[in-house]
């Protein structure tokens, strides 16, 4: 019995039923779930998913509660239109800018300051700390619609611990930014054209810190972005295109997911992925595997992406 609880008989409850919140029940409650007996068979991309295909004709599953039709959803706007679906936060946006109780009067186009260098020991350090953190950690769930963003939360986010005068006066041009571009978001349409393309970036050393390099892609089906992300590299790269050739390592390994992934939903002929990055370096080493020399502090990612290439995948 936990600490302070009278126990005079030395007892101890016996679990008969999962409950809601023990680190079990949501694997009893699935054991439940018999989609398997009716024919359905379960993914090994994503075990919510399970898929029945008879006669032509493809019925997907997924394990969740069926709330009717989504219209709100923490924080994120849901629109319907002819063929399209239209996701946004105008509305927690607005809230964002509203708490964060700073005046703001600059239009400007940018998230962040064109060739910005944010570093640890620039400027003095904040007195009230808690501000910066607060606004900062409520900008991460704006990524879920506001691509665009994803970079800049990711830098402002690598201040938290100490946060200083430079790193406000950057998230002050964040929020700026998102006064004068508060209905933006994400467009998915419908269509024939259901051609995965992979785009891969990475900003060579891009944190004055460490000299980490970050990696940046987006995976578009058709006209609709579906995946992206920002994130730091886990080692220095000695040169631009490592950089971005892990970058595209990175990318690889998405798209060979979400490969699978859409094959389980019965979308197939997707062979070859087109994948865009802007380092011709980047792309010889891709389809040449005899430089070793220039190659070889980098082999796994090398060896993985060449692979994808030579299997006809990207």
């Amino acid at each position: 019995m936990p600490d302070g609880v009278p126990n005079p008989r030395n007892k101890v409850c016996r679990l008969r039923k999962s409950l809601y919140g023990f680190k079990q029940a949501s694997r009893q409650w699935f054991e439940k779930f018999k989609l398997v007996i009716l024919g359905f068979v379960q993914s090994k991309n994503d075990y919510s998913l399970f898929v029945k295909s008879t006669n032509h004709h493809l019925t997907i599953a997924v394990v969740i509660k069926d709330l009717g039709v989504l219209s709100y959803f923490l924080g994120m706007e849901i629109g319907y239109d002819n063929h399209c679906i239209t996701l946004s936060q105008a509305k927690f946006t607005r809230e964002i800018l509203e708490e964060s109780g700073i005046k703001l009067f600059k239009s400007v186009a940018t998230p962040l300051p064109l060739h910005l260098k944010l570093n640890s020991d620039d400027g003095d350090v904040l007195d009230d700390p808690l501000s910066y953190r607060c606004l900062v950690g409520k900008l991460n769930f704006l990524t879920h619609t506001r691509l665009n963003l994803a970079f800049t939360i990711h830098c402002l986010s690598q201040f938290m611990q100490i946060p200083r005068s430079s790193h406000m006066q950057a998230l002050i041009h964040t929020l700026n930014y998102m006064a004068s571009t508060t209905g933006r978001g994400i467009i998915f349409k419908g269509g024939l054209d259901l051609k995965l393309q992979a785009f891969s970036y990475s900003n060579w050393a891009a944190f004055v810190d460490s000299r980490r390099s970050i990696t940046g892609y987006i995976m578009m089906l058709g006209s609709s972005p579906i995946s992206w992300k920002s994130q730091k590299q886990a080692t220095v790269s000695k040169s631009s295109s490592e950089a971005k050739y892990k970058a595209m390592a990175v990318a690889a390994s998405k798209v060979t997911w979400l490969v699978r992934l859409l094959g389980d939903l019965g979308i197939t002929n997707l062979k070859p992925i087109t994948r865009h990055c802007d380092n011709l370096y980047a792309l010889h080493i891709a389809r040449n595997p005899v430089f070793h020399e220039r190659t070889k502090h980098i082999n796994i990612d090398c060896y993985f992406t060449r692979e994808k290439v030579l299997e006809g995948l990207i």
